[in-house]
């Protein structure tokens, strides 16, 4: 019997001790994991007893704050300006759901982040309210602004959709990231759980979805903007090939299958010889000497060019859900034919576009994108800062200066000339290139408008991607939106 009552109470205070270091394991080393954890409900309506962080733009403004509520939360959250900064901010619930930089950085916002630890224990004996960090994006408001007020301005009321991203090519920073059609975040903010689920149902029915963010999330066939990869992977094949190579541009382009590729409206390409300078070609957007350099160089050829430009990456943006920019290498050299000019399945996000130009504007060098500048915490200490990183080298300084002349030409005399004419930006010294890309939507009446730009052309300070869902041409409808968000990072408008 006693032997028996020994092996049990073994056995209790091994359990006892196995409990008990589990505790203080958990305690010690997994309380920031299980704060954070969707199902804490203790731990999220204890988030709400402290004031939750600022999001502030890169200029100052807040775009994200509090106020204090007179219910069982203590502070509500709220966006100022909240169509135009949702794709930044996202959202915070009252349900364990968050999205944008408000699901990225919801540790330091809230205050529970370890990084913070230190800074709370300090507050506690000082007696100080705990207040969460707060976070400065990268984003300027005024540019911001630009971007959806461009988009809103052409797709208001027609069921399309668009987005904007501007980039520093020389930092990576997101400068803007605008989407239209928007919503207002202070709808999913409130503290009224019927309100909410009534408000989140609401959203979710409408079409198009306003909770998209299309800047970054939607991907559209690029059209001729694709023409700066294709003539990227061709510059490499030859050290002798520049702007001024004569390239085959017949109207219209016999396809190795035995179908024809034209030129828009059928039009002839340069001086209608068959024989156009590249830069005269890449300025006039024709279709069949860029579809010959595809057939030329092959799909796979294209695609590893493609590749360190930032098509078939996932982009690791925190703050930033971003979708795959696509190129598929084809066997059948037809279809790498409509590849080449940005067409058949290729697609592109207008931060990949933006991104294309911002490589360009760089000298060759990709900058990561980033949206997250600075962390700081309640007392102004630096919690954490970006450090701008390469993220590859598609092309040489030599072949970023070929695009680069290129893409000026597109402005000075070629297909985006009357949209700076009309913009009154001929002294912006813009370099960028048109897209209209066929959608392939069914009944769709137009096609989309597509745009990617940098300027200062001789020191980039801003690269732009732009894409208007059934805009028509380029030039039309996605150059002016660039234009305006150009002005106003360059304090023009």
């Amino acid at each position: 019997m006693n032997r028996a009552l020994k092996r049990v109470s073994i056995a209790v205070l091994v359990m006892f001790l196995a409990l008990m270091i589990n505790v203080n394991y958990l305690q010690g080393f997994e309380t920031t994991s299980l704060a954070s954890r969707p199902g804490n409900s203790r731990a999220l309506a204890a988030q709400f007893q402290y004031q939750r962080g600022d999001i502030v733009t890169a200029d100052g403004v807040t775009i994200a704050g509090t106020k204090p509520s007179d219910d069982f939360y203590h502070y509500l959250r709220v966006y100022a300006n909240s169509k135009v900064f949702a794709p930044v901010t996202g959202f915070y619930t009252v349900f364990p759901t968050a999205t944008g930089v408000e699901k990225a950085e919801n540790g330091v916002l809230a205050g529970n982040d370890s990084s913070l630890s230190f800074r709370n224990f300090i507050d506690m004996i000082t007696s100080k309210p705990r207040k969460g960090a707060t976070v400065q994006v990268t984003v300027n408001s005024k540019i911001q602004q630009a971007a959806y007020d461009g988009l809103k301005a052409i797709l208001q009321g027609t069921g399309h959709v668009g987005g904007v991203v501007a980039l520093n090519p020389k930092t990576g920073a997101i400068l803007a990231m605008a989407s239209y059609p928007s919503y207002d975040t202070n709808l999913l903010a409130t503290h009224d759980v019927a309100q909410l689920n009534k408000n989140d149902q609401a959203l979710l029915a409408q079409v198009p979805s306003p909770l998209l963010n299309n800047a970054a999330q939607s991907a559209f066939p690029p059209g001729s903007t694709f023409k700066i990869v294709t003539s990227s992977a061709w510059y490499s094949q030859n050290p002798a090939n520049n702007p001024n190579t004569l390239l085959d541009s017949p109207q219209p382009l016999k396809l190795p299958n035995g179908n024809f590729l034209n030129n828009d409206n059928g039009e002839k390409c340069g001086d209608g010889s068959g024989k156009t300078p590249a830069i005269t070609a890449f300025a006039q957007s024709c279709n069949t000497p860029f579809a010959g350099l595809g057939i030329q160089l092959g799909g796979d050829a294209l695609k590893a060019m493609a590749g360190p430009y930032g098509f078939n990456q996932a982009m690791d943006i925190p703050g930033v859900t971003a979708a795959k920019s696509s190129f598929t290498a084809e066997a059948d050299k037809s279809l790498t034919a409509f590849d080449a000019i940005g067409q058949h399945d290729t697609t592109a996000t207008p931060l990949q576009l933006a991104m294309i130009a911002a490589t360009i504007a760089n000298n060759g060098t990709l900058m990561k994108p980033y949206l997250i500048q600075q962390v700081t915490a309640s007392d102004l200490s630096v919690v954490s800062q970006a450090t701008p990183t390469a993220l590859s080298r598609p092309i040489s300084p030599t072949i970023a200066g070929f695009e680069k002349q290129m893409m000026i030409a597109v402005v000075q005399s070629g297909t985006a000339a009357g949209a700076v004419a009309n913009a009154g930006a001929q002294n912006l010294n813009i370099a960028g290139k048109t897209g209209t890309a066929q959608n392939g939507v069914v009944g769709a009446s137009r096609a989309d408008a597509v745009f990617t730009a940098f300027a200062p052309a001789d020191n980039p300070t801003i690269a732009v991607g732009v894409i208007v869902q059934g805009g028509g041409y380029g030039a039309a409808a996605a150059a002016p939106i660039a234009i305006d968000v150009i002005k106003a990072a360059l304090g023009k408008s």
